[in-house]
């Protein structure tokens, strides 16, 4: 009986981890209060199901084509007389900036692992940066899964207590 309202949960989360307008919370909070399927199940299956889309993302953003070769390039020189020119460079400094975070243990486990599970900063964006950064994959795993459990269980809980 749980089985098939797991995979249906893991189904709806791999689609709401890609697609943003499928909100996980909503699905989460609709099974809980209607009392058709066992919310903790689902939520647990949620859960996975975020985690195998957002490690499809960070895997799709490390391993896209021509990624590669375009890491060791220069980038074009700017015109820092010119507005656009000083937004284009503090747009790569502040990139480089999270790329370095996130390829640190010491920033890029509770960043993952706070966005995973409180949403600040957003996990969709997390996932693609942490893709591009020197994070491994099996750390950005654990590191979702575990604040994607904590998340979704926890408001499974509150919803079965009324």
């Amino acid at each position: 009986m749980w089985l098939w309202q797991f995979a249906l949960a893991v189904g709806f989360g791999i689609g709401s981890a890609v697609i943003p307008v499928l909100n996980a919370e909503a699905y989460v909070l609709g099974v809980g209060v209607s009392g058709a399927l066992d919310p903790v199940v689902a939520a647990v299956g949620v859960s996975v199901g975020q985690t195998i889309g957002k490690v499809a993302m960070f895997l799709a953003v490390r391993y896209r084509p021509g990624y590669a070769a375009k890491k060791g390039k220069e980038p074009k020189p700017l015109n820092l007389e010119t507005r656009w020119g000083r937004f284009v460079q503090w747009n790569r400094d502040l990139s480089k900036r999270l790329l370095d975070a996130l390829s640190d243990r010491r920033w890029g486990i509770p960043v993952t692992l706070l966005s995973s599970s409180v949403g600040i900063p957003p996990l969709y964006g997390v996932a693609l940066i942490a893709g591009a950064s020197r994070m491994g994959v099996v750390t950005f795993t654990l590191s979702v899964l575990a604040g994607r459990l904590a998340r979704f269980v926890t408001l499974a809980l509150g919803v079965g207590l009324f």
